[in-house]
């Protein structure tokens, strides 16, 4: 595993891999998401309902036991593509929020792909079942949102005495609290 060094080593998260990886069958097999597969997980997502990428973002990450997450970064792109291919719509909802439907066009492709789509759930679940040695991507997310927390907050300018308490008490639970878990 690299180490990343950097703004976030002042905090003591710098020995920590952040940012996403390949899934793996195991070290010697092919990826679990090869070219164009995530687009048929995302479209067999959208065809059970529709969907902000927020859900889908968790929806792939609990299909995979919490052994990767997709980041925002690869997500809204995929669902540009989808909708640029018109195989999805979007609408918005709730908010400024963005949900994704599947359209005939979408399930059209899907049926066309069982034989892709099946593969991809296949190498899912073998995914799932495979234990792994790597911290779970949802505590990586955490720290590193503590990381740009403290780096945000501490770049904004000096900190009163009751702010640095504050900040302080509050790392401390959460060291205790992952402490007792």
């Amino acid at each position: 595993m690299r180490k990343r060094r950097g703004r976030g080593h002042q905090f003591g998260f710098g020995e920590f891999r952040v940012g996403r990886r390949h899934i793996h069958e195991d070290r010697r097999s092919r990826r679990v998401f090869e070219h164009g597969d995530l687009r048929f997980l995302i479209l067999q997502l959208i065809a059970e309902g529709p969907r902000h990428g927020y859900e889908l973002i968790k929806s792939i990450e609990e299909k995979l036991g919490g052994s990767y997450s997709p980041s925002p970064g690869v997500i809204y792109p995929t669902l540009t593509l989808l909708e640029d291919l018109r195989y999805a719509t979007v609408s918005t909802g709730d908010g400024n929020r963005k949900c994704y439907a599947i359209t005939r066009d979408g399930l059209a492709h899907l049926d066309a792909n069982k034989a892709s789509v099946k593969e991809v759930f296949k190498r899912i679940a073998a995914a799932r079942a495979t234990p792994t040695t790597d911290p779970p991507p949802q505590t990586v997310r955490a720290m590193e949102n503590l990381r740009v927390a403290l780096s945000l907050r501490l770049t904004r300018g000096p900190l009163t005495e009751q702010q640095i308490r504050t900040v302080a008490a509050a790392i401390d639970a959460a060291a205790a609290a992952v402490e007792r878990s």
